[in-house]
């Protein structure tokens, strides 16, 4: 138990350091939408793939997945990642892509704040890994190359070995 304790409190740490401000990374990302963005003012950060806007209920961010909040520690370190990115009451951009909701009827969406791409972002600093479901592959390579220097850097939940099992695997159990 008190290994865990530590090992969750380690993980907070890390996810407290971590800022959505994409200048103190030296690549920034995509840089505008490509399809024209829907509004939404964010009600809250459910995990680190999914917000709660006002106007549309439940957004999926398309091409990422991360830990649940239920997968310790790192579920609450992804959530934290992305609560650092955003505030309850920020409006953020919603882009589509070709399929606009998942089967658990959650639009689907690149989400932007401030010309950055949180879906990106939540990969360049490593609380998320790609995940892409066809046809919804409009920014993948932008993802994979993210992911891949999070990595290498050993950003987010990289630093403390939080991908060795993926959260997909995780959910079915498979590790």
């Amino acid at each position: 138990m008190r290994a865990f304790l530590v090992a969750s409190l380690a993980v907070a740490g890390v996810a407290q350091a971590q800022t959505a401000d994409s200048s103190v990374l030296p690549d920034s990302g995509p840089r505008a939408p490509i399809r024209p963005p829907t509004p939404c003012v964010v009600l809250r950060v459910v995990d680190g793939d999914t917000i709660r806007c006002r106007e549309l209920g439940l957004v999926r961010f398309i091409g990422i997945d991360s830990a649940e909040p239920d997968q310790r520690p790192f579920g609450a370190a992804a959530s934290a990642g992305l609560a650092a990115m955003l505030a309850v009451g920020d409006t953020v951009q919603l882009e589509a892509d070709v399929e606009a909701r998942d089967r658990y009827r959650r639009i689907l969406a690149y989400v932007w704040r401030r010309n950055v791409m949180l879906n990106w972002m939540m990969l360049r600093q490593g609380w998320a890994v790609v995940l892409t479901y066809p046809p919804n592959v409009q920014w993948v390579d932008a993802f994979v190359d993210a992911q891949q220097k999070a990595r290498d850097e050993r950003r987010g939940l990289w630093k403390v070995d939080g991908f060795r099992c993926l959260p997909v695997e995780r959910r079915r159990r498979a590790c």
